[in-house]
């Protein structure tokens, strides 16, 4: 396919993420996988398939993004994932205002200004508090799937409150409260309201500009979304394909579309 302008590769620390675009900015084709601890022969393998369908090769500039972009060695160039991300979600939406990207290691909330650029952002990435993993790793404690737990947590309009923004002292918590003979379900959606209170602290330090848009393996989470939108009082929208926006912004800025 002589059209594919170029390749994205977001190498996260949950899911690797691939996508090739048109000259137009048009996805063409994207893979999604769990993460392998060789990440650099994991992306190797899925640059290679995605270049056997589309028709293409090396000459196709990969562009490449997430925690593990320094270890892509086929990779034209890597970009940072604030750029990637802000990017990808102002194509995707055609907006600017401000983004909420929640991953399974970090969480991002970027300003966008009106050419899809960042303006303005705060990440953090030195604690699971406020990621993916925070529900994850505490949620395995009531042996919830992962996909679960967005509704679970909406399910019922008990909460109990977990106090701890850590991620060990919230599953001693936990541990505490199933001891004591407390709802499931009602520990989750107070898993999510702390998740979601990290979150929106952030978002106020980095101030709000509508629309307020959510991206990531989280963006998923109805339950997320609902509490982000009820605690800021604003709406808030998701690209078509939340996980994909890293590698698609790295896609359109290795075409340049």
């Amino acid at each position: 396919m002589s059209g594919v302008a170029a390749i994205g590769i977001d190498a996260g620390s949950t899911t690797c993420k691939l996508v090739a675009v048109d000259r137009g900015g048009a996805i063409v084709s994207s893979r999604l996988e769990q993460t392998e601890p060789r990440v650099e022969v994991q992306v190797q393998r899925m640059l290679e398939a995605t270049r056997a369908e589309l028709g293409v090769d090396g000459e196709v500039p990969a562009i490449a993004t997430g925690y593990g972009r320094k270890l892509i060695k086929d990779a034209t160039r890597n970009l940072t994932e604030i750029t990637c991300h802000a990017r990808g979600v102002f194509r995707d939406l055609g907006r600017a205002g401000t983004l909420v990207d929640i991953g399974g290691q970090d969480s991002k909330v970027i300003q966008i200004g009106d050419d899809g650029r960042p303006v303005d952002f705060m990440m953090n990435d030195k604690c699971a508090a406020g990621t993916g993993r925070f529900l994850e790793y505490t949620a395995a404690r009531l042996g919830v799937p992962v996909e679960e737990l967005g509704g679970r947590a909406l399910s019922t309009n008990q909460e109990e409150a977990i106090s701890s923004t850590c991620t060990v002292f919230a599953e001693s918590e936990i541990i505490s409260l199933i001891a004591r003979g407390a709802d499931p379900d009602a520990i989750l959606r107070g898993l999510h309201r702390s998740l979601v209170g990290r979150v929106v602290s952030m978002v106020r330090n980095v101030g709000i500009v509508a629309p307020l848009m959510l991206s990531g393996g989280v963006a998923r989470n109805e339950a997320v979304r609902r509490m982000i939108a009820d605690a800021t009082a604003e709406d808030v929208i998701l690209p078509r394909d939340p996980q994909l926006m890293g590698a698609y912004g790295a896609a359109l800025l290795g075409g340049t579309a």
